[in-house]
C-alpha cells in the first residue's frame, strides 16, 4: 500500500478495475514504494478531483531509454502512483 497521501488515487484505480502492473522500489533507496497502472493519468484532471496536500506532486519520465512515464509523486513518503504513458484507457 502506498502512502496515505497516495492512497485514495490508488483504491480509486483498483475500485475501477484498472490493472495494477509493478509494485515495488523502482529506482534506489531513495524510493519507497512505487505502483504502476495500465491507464494513462490525467494528473491534472487527478490534483481537482483528490484534495493532495502540498507534499503531492506530478511528475514525468520522458526518456525513451529508461521508460516512459507520467504521475504522482509524494515527495514526503518517497511513494508514488505511476501510469503508462502507452496504455488505451484514461484515467482522471
Amino acid at each position: 500500500m502506498v502512502c496515505e497521501h497516495l492512497h485514495p488515487l490508488e483504491q480509486a484505480l483498483l475500485a475501477a478495475g484498472i490493472e495494477e502492473t509493478y509494485r515495488g522500489q523502482p529506482w534506489s533507496r531513495n524510493c519507497r514504494e512505487w505502483v504502476y497502472f495500465d491507464t494513462v493519468l490525467d494528473t491534472d484532471a487527478i490534483m481537482h478531483r483528490f484534495a493532495f496536500p502540498d507534499c503531492v506532486e506530478i511528475v514525468e519520465n520522458t526518456d525513451p531509454k529508461s521508460g516512459l512515464e507520467h504521475g504522482l509523486f509524494c515527495s514526503f513518503c518517497k511513494d508514488a502512483v505511476m501510469s503508462n504513458v502507452n496504455a488505451r484507457s484514461k484515467f482522471g
